[in-house]
C-alpha cells in the first residue's frame, strides 16, 4: 500500500453534447447510464439524472455492491445480466471500446447503446453535461443546479470539498503510513469544521438554492456514519455528532432525489466486502442506526428554496426505487 492514497482522475473525457465536438450527440434513448448504488461518484449522476428528469432519455444500469479485481458487476438482474446492454460485467463495456483496457472500471460510465461501447467516465463533466447539453430533455420545473452567474463559486467549493472532504475519507482509509493518514484526517476535519460554519447561515453550499456543489458533497456525507466513520477511521466524530452537517445532510435526505437514491445495505455491503486490504474478514457491521435520517431538520428556517423557480421531481421510476428495509425513508421521499 503506498503511504499517500492517489486517485488515478485520468477518466475518459469524451463528452455527449449537443454539437456533438467528440462525435457523440445528445440522443434520448441512445445512451445508457451505468452506475453502482454503493458508488458515492456514481450517486452524483444519479442524483442530477433524478433531479432533472432524465430517466426517459438516459435509461440506467445498476451493479450490484459487491464486485470483484475484474469489474462491477450485473448481478442484481435476472441471469446476472444487463436486460438492456446484455453484459455480465460493465468491464465488457469498456473493452468494447477499449480492447484490454488497462484502466479501472469505475461508474458511473455512459455506455453507447449503438456501439455497445464506454463513452464516458468522467463523473465530474457527466453531471454538468446533464444540467448543460441535455436541457431539451429535461422536465418540465427542472432546477438550475449550475447557475451561470454562481459556476466560479460552485467550483470553487467543490473543488476544495473534493480534495479534503470527498477524497479525503479515501485518503484516510487508505494510507499507509501514520503520517499519510493523520494528514488526511486533520485535512478532512478541518474542511468539515469549515462547512460547518458556512452551512451554520445558510441552507445551501452555494446561493440560496440546491447546486452541483450540493450535489457533490453530499453523497459522502450520507455515507459517512455507515462507512467512512468507522471502515475508513475517520472517527473524530460521527456526522451526526456534528449538529449543522448533519442537519444539513438530513434536509437533502428528506428532499426528492436524494434521499431516494440511497441504499444503506448495498453501501455498507461494498465497503466492508470489497476492501479486504482494509477490513480482510470482510464482516459488514450491524450499526449504526440509521432511523435518524428522517428526523426534523428545521432547516427550513435560514430560508432557501431547493428547487428555486422549480419543482420537485415526482418518485422514482418503479423499477428504479430502493427497498425500504435498505433505507428509512423508504425509497421515496413524499416532501420537500
Amino acid at each position: 500500500m503506498e503511504p499517500s492514497f492517489q486517485r488515478d482522475t485520468a477518466y475518459i473525457p469524451d463528452r455527449i453534447t449537443v454539437d456533438a465536438r467528440d462525435g457523440w450527440p445528445v440522443e434520448a434513448g441512445r445512451y445508457r447510464l451505468a452506475v453502482a448504488r454503493a458508488c458515492p461518484w456514481a450517486n452524483r449522476a444519479v442524483i442530477v439524472r433524478r433531479l432533472l428528469g432524465l430517466e426517459d432519455a438516459i435509461s440506467m444500469a445498476i451493479a450490484g455492491p459487491v464486485h470483484d479485481q475484474r469489474s462491477w458487476t450485473f448481478d442484481l438482474d435476472p441471469g446476472a445480466v444487463d436486460p438492456v446492454l446484455g453484459i455480465p460485467r460493465l468491464k465488457d463495456a469498456y473493452e468494447a471500446r477499449f480492447p484490454r483496457y488497462p484502466k479501472g472500471i469505475t461508474v458511473p460510465a455512459m455506455v453507447d447503446l449503438e456501439t455497445g461501447g464506454v463513452v464516458t467516465n468522467d463523473f465530474k463533466q457527466m453531471t454538468i453535461d446533464f444540467s448543460l447539453e441535455w436541457t431539451a430533455h429535461h422536465r418540465d420545473g427542472a432546477p438550475d443546479l449550475y447557475p451561470e452567474h454562481l459556476r466560479d463559486e460552485i467550483d470553487d467549493v467543490a473543488r476544495g470539498n473534493y480534495e479534503a472532504v470527498n477524497n479525503g475519507v479515501y485518503r484516510c482509509g487508505f494510507a499507509g503510513t501514520q503520517p499519510a493518514y493523520e494528514e488526511a484526517y486533520d485535512q478532512l476535519f478541518e474542511r468539515l469544521d469549515w462547512l460547518g460554519e458556512r452551512l451554520s447561515h445558510q441552507r445551501y453550499l452555494v446561493g440560496d438554492t440546491i447546486t452541483e456543489a450540493d450535489v457533490r458533497l453530499w453523497p459522502t456525507l450520507v455515507r459517512f456514519d455507515a462507512v467512512y466513520h468507522g471502515h475508513f477511521k475517520a472517527n473524530r466524530s460521527k456526522l451526526s455528532e456534528m449538529p449543522v452537517l448533519w442537519a444539513y445532510a438530513r434536509d437533502l435526505f428528506q428532499t426528492p432525489g436524494f434521499g431516494d437514491t440511497i441504499d444503506f445495505d448495498q453501501i455498507k455491503s461494498h465497503y466492508y466486502e470489497v476492501h479486504r486490504d482494509v477490513n480482510p474478514t470482510g464482516i459488514v457491521p450491524k450499526g449504526p442506526d440509521l432511523s435518524g435520517w428522517m428526523t426534523l431538520h428545521h432547516r427550513e428556517q435560514l430560508g432557501g428554496r431547493p428547487f428555486g423557480d422549480g419543482t420537485p421531481p415526482p418518485p422514482p421510476p418503479e423499477h428504479e426505487r430502493v427497498a425500504p428495509a435498505s433505507n428509512p425513508a423508504g425509497g421515496i421521499i413524499r416532501s420537500a
